[in-house]
């Protein structure tokens, strides 16, 4: 129960803290937090993680599971997807008027479908992951999660994230392949590249300090800026419609990935990585994929917003089975 607070300690307090700035703090200043956390912060944390993990191992499995969660998750979506039409759709989806063709609802069912897949799928690996991960987690452990966040943002986020906008969206201009093109120009990328370009290297001691002290900056600013961009979000009246998502992305869907990662023969934290990445919150990519291809607005936002409170919820869980149930086999 201690690692649980320990966890989610800086989380809820920094979180509520955005909570509460976000209500009358002017718009730029998130905006200016957000990219600078976007094209520094995260990068620079990213880097000096690379740079001082070791890769030998077993720990080229990480982008393996992180690939196999998007498979896996895209699954389970489809699988609840029927209980999510018969309860949980919009009520203007679920009735037609006379005077109306089936053309609209059947165009609008299909950008709520594609919403509620990214919302199921996508999590927050880089802001909430990493965040909760690093005060988590030793060194040796937690590579696992980074190795695991990397890919993810790769080919999640700008792979499977803009391939379901653009099937499910209206139609777009832009096609899901030319929507990669975005990857060159992500920072993170560039970073983790970086970092293995200069593995062994030993820095100065005023450059180690720089990085050791993003490493830690970045939590605090990256859940201020989660509470922030909460306390913005429209659509918290729209829970109902969110349950599901909430419930695969930060519940079912890490079931059978932890089955599959135990069965391969990780135990304790690393275990524990991949269990805290399969589980994070719905990303905030969400709302801009909604938003670009059109797909349904309602649904990210809620679902963010359950999302993370359910993952602050089921943590303690999955610390209590990696570090203390799933140990032996």
């Amino acid at each position: 129960m201690a690692d649980a607070i320990t966890a989610t300690s800086p989380l809820i307090l920094w979180t509520s803290l955005g909570l509460v700035l976000g209500r009358w703090l002017p718009a730029v200043i998130p905006q200016w937090l957000g990219r600078g956390l976007y094209w520094v912060g995260v990068p620079l944390q990213i880097f000096a993680l690379v740079h001082h993990t070791d890769f030998t191992g077993l720990i080229w499995l990480s982008p393996v599971f992180a690939f196999l969660t998007l498979v896996v998750g895209y699954v389970v979506a489809q699988v609840c997807y029927p209980w999510q039409e018969r309860y949980f759709l919009p009520q203007w989806l679920q009735y037609t008027p006379p005077t109306l063709t089936t053309a609209l609802p059947v165009a609008e069912a299909r950008r709520f479908q594609g919403s509620y897949l990214i919302s199921c799928i996508l999590g927050n690996t880089g802001f909430v992951g990493l965040g909760v991960a690093i005060p988590l987690l030793a060194a040796a452990d937690l590579r696992w999660a980074t190795f695991y966040a990397i890919t993810q943002n790769a080919i999640g986020t700008y792979g499977l994230g803009s391939f379901l906008g653009q099937y499910y969206g209206k139609t777009h201009s832009q096609s899901w392949w030319q929507a990669l093109a975005v990857l060159p120009t992500v920072p993170t990328l560039w970073a983790a590249m970086a970092g293995f370009a200069t593995h062994g290297m030993l820095f100065p001691p005023g450059v180690e300090f720089i990085l050791q002290l993003d490493i830690r900056g970045v939590i605090p600013l990256a859940f201020v800026l989660t509470g922030i961009r909460l306390s913005r979000l429209p659509g918290w009246h729209s829970f109902a419609m969110a349950i599901i998502p909430a419930l695969v992305k930060t519940l079912i869907l890490p079931l059978p990935m932890l089955a599959i990662v135990y069965g391969l023969g990780l135990r304790g934290d690393p275990l524990l990585a991949i269990a805290i990445m399969t589980s994070t919150p719905t990303a905030f990519a969400a709302l801009i994929l909604a938003e670009e291809y059109e797909l349904n607005a309602e649904l990210p936002p809620a679902a963010i917003a359950l999302s993370t409170l359910s993952f602050i919820a089921v943590l303690p869980l999955w610390i209590f089975l990696c570090r203390h149930l799933l140990v032996f086999g």
